[in-house]
């Protein structure tokens, strides 16, 4: 990942892909066709049932479809992908093109067994392209999903907006330490249903008059269930990176201590922004006096020498202009008031500083207990 493309102060912790064994659901539809097509031209060719193809050319080809489209379609309901029923479907409809086309009608049976090995083969590329198009970056920010080969899709999550994680592991991915982690956002991303039902019909009557009847019952649970590009789809290895997540997604979490400390400054920062007004109001109101340097000069020499009844008189005010003179420098009610409201505030967070560090002690001296318990045992 490129330097531009991180956040400021961001951080690469880890860049990961998906295991090679991680997509095996997805390789053993490849396996399956080659499996399929050595059955198919085993009955054909070698078996005591290959009487029941002698009919027609083309029975072998039939079955051979048929079931690989019976397949597919159970894949798409499992996997919930239709691509797969038709990726089934334009294998069938190509084997049939190119026999038609290259006129192989009486060689059905080995061309079947070629045919389907040489698609699994390019199901099996086309498979690891994909794996590789998956790339996972942890940031001490964050988590960045990318995937896809023809469309590109990209999610980004940020650790404090995890609400849980789901961790998946297999046998092979037990065996071969890999495995899936699903992040669940708050918002319910990366949650999906599994929904199950069954159903079932009874007919009843005879010729002249029939019953039938359908009842059907289903029932829908919430599962963590997400595309390989939106989850840590096969990652390895899986302890370490689970590890990894758990501990940047612990830092994140706010302490009831660090929560008050946030709440304090919001408050700080209100308190300081009325200061900031009412000074500024202060200054608005407060008439400023422009005089120059050059009218005090000639003030001063212009001034006459007071006489005695002059000075005592201006003895007699000067106590009055210091008084006047202190209430306008004193400070107006509303500014008190914040200054009140500030100093409340600071007692509260040096109360809750006081407060943690006492919890913090107090956990130290019951891990000393334990210790000392376990030496006398």
């Amino acid at each position: 990942m490129e330097k531009k493309d991180l956040l400021k102060n961001e951080h690469v912790e880890r860049v990961l892909s998906p295991h090679p064994l991680s997509f095996i659901k997805l390789q053993t539809l490849c396996i399956f066709v080659i499996v399929w097509g050595i059955v198919v031209w085993w009955l054909v060719e070698f078996s005591g049932y290959g009487g029941m193809f002698s009919g027609n050319v083309w029975y072998p080809v039939l079955l051979w479809g048929l079931v690989l489209l019976l397949v597919g379609v159970v894949s798409w309901l499992v996997a919930i992908q239709l691509s797969i029923f038709l990726l089934y479907l334009g294998v069938f409809l190509g084997a049939i093109g190119l026999i038609v086309w290259n006129r192989w009608e009486n060689d059905i049976a080995l061309f079947i067994i070629v045919y389907s090995v040489a698609v699994a083969i390019i199901g099996f590329l086309i498979i690891e392209v994909y794996r590789r198009s998956h790339k996972y970056i942890i940031t001490n920010f964050r988590l960045i999903f990318k995937g896809g080969v023809l469309v590109k899709r990209e999610r980004t999550v940020r650790y404090d907006k995890i609400a849980d994680i789901d961790a998946q592991q297999g046998i092979l991915g037990q065996i071969f330490s890999f495995g899936t982690i699903i992040p669940v956002s708050q918002s319910g991303f990366g949650l999906g249903s599994d929904k199950t039902m069954a159903g079932g019909g009874v007919e009843l009557g005879s010729k002249k008059a029939r019953l039938f009847g359908f009842a059907a019952g289903g029932k829908e649970v919430q599962t963590p269930i997400a595309r390989s590009y939106y989850e840590l789809h096969g990652v390895y290895p899986f302890k370490e990176v689970k590890q990894l997540v758990e501990d940047i997604m612990q830092s994140h979490v706010p302490t009831q201590y660090h929560k008050e400390q946030v709440e304090f400054h919001k408050q700080q920062v209100d308190i300081q922004k009325q200061m900031r007004d009412l000074l500024q109001q202060q200054v608005r109101d407060k008439p400023r006096r422009k005089t120059s340097a050059k009218q005090v000069i000639d003030e001063e020499e212009e001034e006459e020498e007071p006489d005695e009844e002059e000075e005592a008189s201006i003895e007699d005010a000067r106590p009055v202009t210091k008084k006047i003179n202190m209430k306008e420098e004193a400070f107006p009610q509303e500014q008190i008031d914040i200054q009140q409201q500030m100093k409340e505030l600071l007692k509260k967070q040096q109360m809750a500083r006081v407060t943690e560090l006492d919890d913090e002690d107090g956990d130290e001296e019951e891990e000393q207990e334990d210790d000392k318990d376990q030496d006398v045992a």
